[in-house]
């Protein structure tokens, strides 16, 4: 078959064990998953009550407006309904973008490295890739905003950025939007919006309205603790969501995940309780840091990239032997550095002792 000739260079996801899988291997019967940035704590009791009352015809197609969910949006922040595009996870939406917007002779400026499937997308639709390295783990903002030429389409900021979980400045963000052509779409993907703390943090929703050319990506995958019904969207002004909306699949959230999502915004009382925990967790690692001389970023995520100044993948192994399932750096640009999830108070406990007794053997 005649396959594109830049998909034959691409590798697909490779996703990691399953638990089932590691307590095969090892003879295990407990595991702990810290390595998707998925929510220790699960999700809304409102969820899971509301799918045990609810009554749903699955012989019938899902509501492909998606009404319960884009409803329940626009009652969380005020906006128009015409301002959303849900997808199957934020993943879907910059799927759709990229798929709108780049092709053969078009660009694309992205930070490296950040979320993987920016580039897979861009190399799929055959755009051109310009991957601007980070810097002290944040985006060197000055430097994509000089790749930017009149054949750029997308650029692409990540924030509080994957892997490194560092936040962009506010300031800095502003003055970088500033700098960009309005006919460039900026997408601000906000996958971990939920567990930003610091008190600079800009607001992702008033900046669309001050710029036409921007998109925020959210999910629903991580602090609402929905990565298995796998759904997300996108807020912008009313004509980027309408010039992206035929690219969209018909049907694409189930009517589940579109139930699940709606009941979960609903329970913003479950987020601050996630949030602080995982502000609690992120103090455990960072004393851990200190006390063992380790190097970190600062994290505004539900995760935190630890350099072991070692082989990722021979940490990764020990832990995994140990039933603590973790993502190795080598896979994310960071070849002695382990992504870690912030679990619960337990959970962290756990790993740290592991770690410490592994580095101090």
């Amino acid at each position: 078959m005649d396959i594109k000739q830049q998909v034959r260079k691409l590798s697909p996801y490779k996703p990691g064990k399953t638990s089932d899988e590691v307590k095969r291997e090892f003879g295990l019967t407990e595991i702990i998953k810290l390595a998707s940035n998925e929510n220790p704590f699960g999700c809304s009791e409102k969820v899971t009550e509301g799918i045990r009352s609810g009554e749903f015809n699955f012989a019938l197609y899902p509501d492909g407006a998606g009404s319960i969910l884009r409803n329940a949006l626009v009652d969380h922040y005020g906006l128009q309904p015409e301002q959303f595009i849900l997808g199957n996870g934020s993943d879907e939406v910059i799927q759709i973008i990229s798929r709108a917007l780049l092709e053969p002779g078009k660009n694309t400026v992205m930070p490296t490295p950040s979320f993987p499937q920016y580039k897979h997308n861009a190399v799929v639709e055959g755009a051109e890739v310009r991957e601007i390295p980070l810097v002290n783990g944040a985006h060197d903002l000055d430097a994509m905003a000089e790749a930017v030429d009149s054949q750029t389409a997308v650029v692409w900021v990540c924030s509080p950025n994957n892997p490194t979980g560092v936040l962009v400045e506010s300031a800095k963000l502003k003055a970088f939007l500033d700098k960009i052509p309005e006919k460039v779409l900026v997408v601000l993907d906000e996958a971990y919006h939920e567990y930003v703390t610091d008190e600079d943090y800009y607001n992702g929703i008033q900046l669309t309205a001050e710029y036409p050319n921007l998109i925020v990506t959210r999910t629903f995958s991580k602090a609402y603790g929905l990565a298995g019904f796998r759904v997300g969207y996108g807020i912008s002004n009313p004509s980027i969501i309408q010039a992206l909306e035929p690219v969209r699949e018909p049907f694409n959230t189930s009517t589940l995940a579109q139930f699940a999502a709606a009941k979960a915004l609903s329970d913003q009382d479950f987020i601050e309780k996630c949030k602080l925990e995982n502000t609690r967790g992120l103090r455990q690692f960072e004393d851990f840091c200190r006390e063992s001389g380790l190097s970190y970023y600062p994290s505004q995520g539900n995760f935190i990239l630890i350099d072991f100044k070692r082989d990722a993948d021979e940490l990764f192994n020990i832990l995994l032997q140990n039933g603590l399932i973790v993502r190795s750096g080598n896979a994310l640009g960071f070849p002695t550095s382990l992504r870690i999830t912030v679990g619960s108070e337990e959970q962290n406990s756990k790993i740290i002792s592991v770690l410490t007794e592994t580095i101090n053997s």
